[in-house]
């Protein structure tokens, strides 16, 4: 039996991949495209694993990072609609008559994709060694994370003219020359997030499995025996929170393709603290867990918010008690207490008659 439970493992992942890829096909054009914008938020929650559920430090803030990817790619979608000298439509409306010199850069569509990945994580690896090289950890650094997502949405906010204000920014038409609308480009943007979650799964998977992987876990579960066995703790913090904030960037860019919009209600407290919430539902150790947690969690929003637009909150909060209180593993936790208990009915296997095999048994 219990070689048999990989394989099952590996069958169910290869058809899950295989549907996955054939979903195209297999849905319509306005459910594919809530499908691709759930599994770019999906990287993000495989980024909270190794922060949260593997390194143990609970972050508040992710909304900030998701924001930084998504508006660096949000801005070199509203230069290429633009002709020379033009400047974004919002901009006109605030009374600005030039574009700002920090725009100018990411008309660049090479130099914004790199800054989807580079700017959330400069800042990310910036931030966190400050304040872990304090050994500031616990519920205080996710006050930090939780006040730094506030003045992140409120800076949006106030300044209208550079960033959109409380709209954001919308209206994309191109993308590296492809229209957006098209069939053709929303299954290749699809896929492509398909894709790079899966790198994204393999990646932190092979991550956790190394030394790396080990390191965190003896951080989460005992900082102080860590230090006293010559390891300094912070470097290995920092890493991991670098790369969840970069993880949360490629999906803040993925998820502005898919639907058409980046705007301060996506990247503030409330959101911030949804995406722990998915992941909590989910399985914060578990990457399976995370991305399942994040579908379920955000396709039951689109279906209750649709019918009962004040009741989602509630039945949020309603969902995230009975997590905490009955399965405190999430989703993961019935799926690997169902495992353990099919790995303890062993057949009995009878003892030889042969002395020899008697001794070696």
């Amino acid at each position: 039996m219990n070689k048999q439970l990989p394989l099952i493992g590996r069958f169910l992942t290869i058809g899950v991949i295989g549907l996955a890829f054939l979903a195209p096909w297999l849905i319509s054009a306005y459910e594919l495209t809530l499908l691709g914008r759930f599994l770019a938020l999906s990287i993000l929650a495989i980024g909270l694993v190794l922060l949260w559920g593997e390194a143990g430090v609970l972050s508040l803030g992710q909304g900030v990072f998701f924001g930084l990817g998504g508006y660096a790619l949000a801005m070199n979608l509203k230069l290429a609609a633009l002709g020379p000298g033009e400047i974004p439509d919002f901009m006109s409306w605030s009374g600005r008559d030039a574009l700002p010199w920090w725009w100018e850069p990411f008309g660049n569509s090479f130099f914004a994709v790199m800054g989807v990945i580079l700017v959330p994580g400069i800042f990310a690896a910036l931030f966190s060694w400050l304040v872990f090289r304090r050994r500031v950890g616990g519920v205080y650094f996710a006050l930090i994370t939780q006040a730094l997502a506030l003045c992140f949405a409120t800076l949006l906010v106030s300044q209208q003219q550079s960033t959109g204000g409380f709209n954001g920014l919308t209206d994309f038409q191109t993308f590296f020359g492809l229209d957006l609308g098209s069939p053709g480009t929303i299954r290749g943007l699809y896929w492509a997030t398909l894709l790079l979650l899966i790198a994204s799964f393999a990646g932190v998977h092979w991550l956790l499995s190394s030394r790396f992987g080990k390191l965190l876990r003896a951080t989460r579960d005992g900082e102080n025996r860590v230090r006293f066995l010559g390891y300094d703790p912070a470097p290995y913090k920092v890493v991991a929170f670098t790369l969840s904030a970069v993880l949360a960037g490629v999906a803040g860019a993925l998820f502005t393709l898919h639907a058409g919009v980046i705007s301060p209600a996506l990247v503030g407290v409330v959101p911030s603290i949804e995406m722990v919430i998915w992941v909590a539902i989910g399985g914060r150790k578990s990457l399976w867990g995370a991305i399942a947690g994040t579908l379920l969690v955000n396709f039951a929003k689109d279906q209750i918010s649709s019918a009962l637009p004040s009741l989602w909150l509630y039945a949020l909060g309603l969902v995230f008690v009975l997590v905490v209180t009955l399965l405190p593993e999430g989703l993961a936790g019935l799926g690997s207490g169902w495992t353990s208990r099919l790995s303890r009915r062993r057949p009995i296997t009878p003892v030889a008659s042969n002395p020899v095999a008697r001794v070696e048994s």
